[in-house]
């Protein structure tokens, strides 16, 4: 019997779930239980003998874990409790409190849920799917593992927002950093691909999908991170902004009459490449600046700026770089994007070859020639696998 964990990432209406071996990384089982307490609900679970999906209503979280444990009971494997090691959580904000991973207990949950103002969207969904989960698993123990927690690392030069310290401290403002489990999960295994001590290299991660940031690694350690309060600022993403002058927001209150919510709506949901582009996937921005439309183009053109601009940035910050790490959906999928990003920066010792960048990349990839000062990679993300070791390790830390 392997080191079985769940790892299980809550939505505010939706549960994805994964079985994994710890020990070898292997996926035992993953499913997804979609548009919970809406008037029809998909469920589907992938296992060794294939896909299977139904549509039917599923009120709440607490119904939606009954349905995974029927679809495991159902179409295997067969997901006992006395197998499992632990329960792995994703939750997204941690804050000042969680500067690793929690054994999950009341207090814990208390604390998580007290996080909420932080992370409105994510934390009181994360807060349902473990009471869910605890109940489904009570003999189980629980861990969550938080995506802020890589970046408590940070030096307060580099999470410290220049705004009234004592405004700031009451309501904990300040830069948390976002999708830690990647990052940590990319620049761990870009060492141990390159066979090289994590503690001796500086690592650039981008990890690049429908949300993006870009982290500073030394020495194994996060110290510098393009997510801020929240997970709206730095790169250009799907719908989310990145980067923009605070004032913008006050001018369109005043000139447009637009309120909170409605400047929230638009940073959030309706900027990014949809604002620009009028799409969300990539892969759509580059059939549209195919056929000669000329927002697509400017708007790959300021995905891309927005990317090498943290690029040299973090160099800076660094000192020197040995490798860059792109990861998730973009990063590892988008030949034009990679290239894209650091191009013209060869004088800093970065280059692609075009050759070994092309096409998708399943597997880890060295995208730069073998004379290259600075070793560029693609690393498939793994944030499951992170997830379920990062719960064994807090276990084991109390043994």
């Amino acid at each position: 019997m392997g080191a079985h964990v769940l790892v299980i990432n809550s939505g505010s209406s939706s549960i994805k779930y994964q079985l994994v071996d710890a020990d070898t990384g292997e996926s035992l089982a993953s499913g997804l239980v979609d548009r919970i307490g809406q008037e029809s609900s998909h469920l589907k679970h992938e296992a060794p003998g294939g896909t299977f999906e139904l549509d039917e209503p599923v009120e709440d979280h607490e119904a939606g874990m009954a349905r995974v444990l029927a679809m495991f009971a159902e179409h295997g494997p067969a997901l006992i409790a006395e197998a499992l090691q632990a329960v792995g959580h994703r939750v997204v904000q941690g804050g000042n409190v969680f500067a690793g991973p929690a054994v999950i207990d009341d207090a814990v949950l208390k604390q998580i849920s007290d996080l909420s103002p932080l992370a409105p969207l994510h934390n009181p969904a994360h807060v349902a799917g473990i009471v869910a989960a605890r109940h489904a698993f009570p003999t189980v123990p629980h861990v969550a593992v938080f995506d802020t927690s890589f970046h408590q690392t940070l030096p307060p030069a580099a999470y410290t927002y220049a705004i009234d310290r004592e405004l700031a401290a009451r309501f904990s403002i300040r830069r948390y950093g976002a999708h830690g489990t990647s990052h940590r999960y990319v620049a761990r295994t870009t060492a141990e691909f390159l066979g090289r001590d994590e503690a001796e290299l500086n690592i650039i991660v981008l990890h690049l999908g429908n949300g993006a940031s870009a982290t500073a690694v030394r020495g194994g350690k996060s110290v510098e991170t393009s997510m801020g309060l929240t997970p709206l600022e730095g790169l250009v993403m799907g719908t989310r902004s990145g980067d923009i002058d605070p004032a913008v927001l006050f001018h369109l209150s005043r000139v447009a009459g637009m309120s909170t919510d409605e400047l929230d709506n638009l940073l959030n949901r309706r900027s990014g490449m949809l604002g620009l582009s009028g799409y969300t996937d990539m892969r759509d921005v580059h059939d549209a600046v195919a056929t000669g439309d000329g927002n697509a183009r400017t708007a790959l053109e300021v995905y891309v700026h927005r990317i090498k601009g943290y690029v040299g940035n973090y160099y800076a910050q660094l000192g020197h770089v040995d490798a860059i790490a792109f990861t998730a959906g973009i990063g590892e999928n988008d030949d034009i994007v990679r290239l894209g990003s650091l191009s013209g920066l060869e004088r800093l010792g970065i280059r692609v070859d075009p050759a070994r960048n092309a096409g998708r990349k399943k597997q880890i990839t060295v995208i730069s020639p073998d004379d290259s000062e600075v070793t560029v990679l693609v690393v498939p993300t793994n944030e499951e696998l992170e997830i379920a070791r990062q719960s064994l390790a807090a276990l084991a830390a109390l043994a």
